[in-house]
């Protein structure tokens, strides 16, 4: 049975996902902060863990990152509010595998759970071996050597182009760059597709045919960096029990794909910097000089040049890089091609879930169209998934949306304006109800419950809908929330 560890500093949600995962064949621990959620992953060792990100004692970056530095093929699902959308996208940077919103549904938790763990089954399965002569014995004795994971562009599907003038413009820049050698800084937001559209310029190149090896930069503690990127021999460094071949040997006569790459160290920039002028490197550890000839594509959220200027990125680096720029748009800008991803993405959900969703309600376009989506592509998707998993017709209806999405003109208007004191809720209760005169103005009650409404949203959402931290917030118990709640069809 597979094992999972649960971190929430709520109990009732700890004491829901395990007795719910428990029925599901899972072995599951629970902790409920982040010093405990580690000690309990250090005794157990876990196929999966899943985590709030918000702790009482650390965030979810940190435990993310404190478990990703000990076990990094442990999968990490993040628990979050969907108004913490950003935050989730950018903890996926990191190396989540991925995010689940709040309201928790049980359908939802166990595909993603099984879809997890399976994947990280098959990364294990998928690291190809290699095998070695060793130089330094007469009888030719042979070791095994597991690289990192290798993708290779003949398995894995197109981009989609899009229809409008700004992806035509985007794919020009594509069809342009990708027969030649230039490399190309791609920049973009989180989850606008940068990947995806370094994997076009190698599949639409001379090297479409050679692996295409991707690396993220941000997922990479600094210690493990020049390993990943050069490889080590067996005995360089404590802990090196096998060679390891490095992304650059594995991308060899192909494409290597770095992704944030201004979150590489110093260090690992100057060695970068010596590969890329001398096409040559050196395994760590090792002797033997390595000839390369491999394209490389890097990929970006922050200017590069801004942050050679402030000292983070290595400017000459800039330089070798900066052959080729392309400008990865973000999905708000997209609008006239979103509902064309929004179908590709219901195909593919359809035959992972198997499902036959046929397509979107006129209402649900229109949420579509009129959300800012700040996590892009990726989060359209997870969105898509969820709404078909939870859609029980032939279209995805409004009541399968978030939250967030389906009322985001009202929020956002809520953003804008000034939150009242929460003393605000106890005022208005025992006011009167009506004031005398015109029927056709705005009664005391209807100012009161707005004045409610307006004020329990915004404390629902600064706790990402924690019904237990709101109603403390908010001086009153659970039950009086939850009747306002359903009050206001909250």
């Amino acid at each position: 049975m597979k094992k999972i560890v649960v971190v929430d500093d709520e109990a009732d949600i700890c004491f829901l996902l395990k007795r719910f995962l428990s029925k599901n064949d899972f072995i599951v621990e629970t902790a409920q902060n982040g010093k405990d959620g580690l000690a309990l992953i250090d005794s157990i060792s876990p196929d999966l863990v899943m985590t709030d990100f918000r702790l009482g004692d650390i965030t979810g970056t940190e435990l993310l990152t404190a478990i990703k530095t000990k076990r990094p093929n442990v999968p990490v699902l993040i628990i979050t509010g969907y108004s913490d959308i950003k935050i989730a996208v950018s903890v996926m940077k990191l190396g989540a595998y991925d995010y689940i919103t709040k309201p928790l549904f049980p359908d939802e938790i166990l595909v993603t759970v099984k879809k997890a763990i399976a994947d990280a089954e098959s990364k294990e399965n998928e690291e190809y071996e290699y095998t070695s002569v060793s130089s330094g014995t007469s009888s030719g004795s042979s070791e095994t050597v597991k690289p990192a994971r290798r993708s290779n562009s003949r398995t894995k599907p197109g981009y989609v182009m899009g229809q409008s003038d700004i992806s035509d413009n985007l794919f020009r820049q594509v069809d342009l760059v990708a027969p030649t050698n230039f490399s190309v800084i791609i920049y973009g937001e989180s989850g606008s597709g940068k990947e995806a559209i370094a994997q076009e310029i190698h599949n639409r190149s001379k090297r479409r045919d050679m692996p295409f090896v991707a690396m993220d930069c941000g997922a990479i503690s600094k210690e493990l960096a020049g390993s990943e990127l050069f490889g080590h021999e067996k005995g360089s460094f404590t802990g090196a029990l096998n060679t390891k071949i490095g992304h650059f040997e594995m991308a060899n006569g192909g494409t290597l794909f770095l992704d944030e790459v201004s979150n590489l160290s110093y260090e690992i920039q100057v060695a970068l910097l010596r590969v890329v002028q001398e096409r040559k490197m050196r395994r760590i550890g090792g002797s033997k000089e390595i000839d390369l000839d491999v394209r490389i594509l890097v990929a970006s959220n922050e200017r590069l040049l801004e942050s050679a200027k402030t000292g983070k990125f290595r400017e000459d680096l800039y330089y070798r890089f900066n052959e080729f720029t392309i400008e990865v748009p973000a999905l708000r800008n997209r609008k006239d091609d979103l509902m064309l991803f929004a179908n590709t993405f219901l195909d593919t959900t359809n035959v992972e879930l198997g499902k036959n969703v046929t397509g979107f309600s006129e209402e649900v376009k229109n949420d579509f169209l009129n959300y800012s989506w700040p996590g892009n592509l990726r989060e359209l998707k997870n969105v898509i998934k969820r709404a078909t998993l939870l859609s029980d017709g032939d279209l995805i209806e409004e009541k399968s949306l978030p939250f967030e999405i389906v009322n985001y003109r009202k929020l956002k208007d809520l953003d804008e304006e000034p939150v009242a004191p929460v003393s605000t809720i106890s005022s208005v209760a025992s006011a009167p109800e009506a004031l005398d005169g015109d029927d056709s103005k705005p009664s005391l009650k209807t100012v009161a419950n707005e004045a409610e409404y307006d004020m329990i949203m915004q404390v629902l959402r600064d706790v990402n809908f924690n019904k237990s931290k709101a109603a403390r917030l908010l001086n009153i118990d659970r039950k009086t929330l939850y009747n306002k709640m359903k009050q206001f069809d909250i």
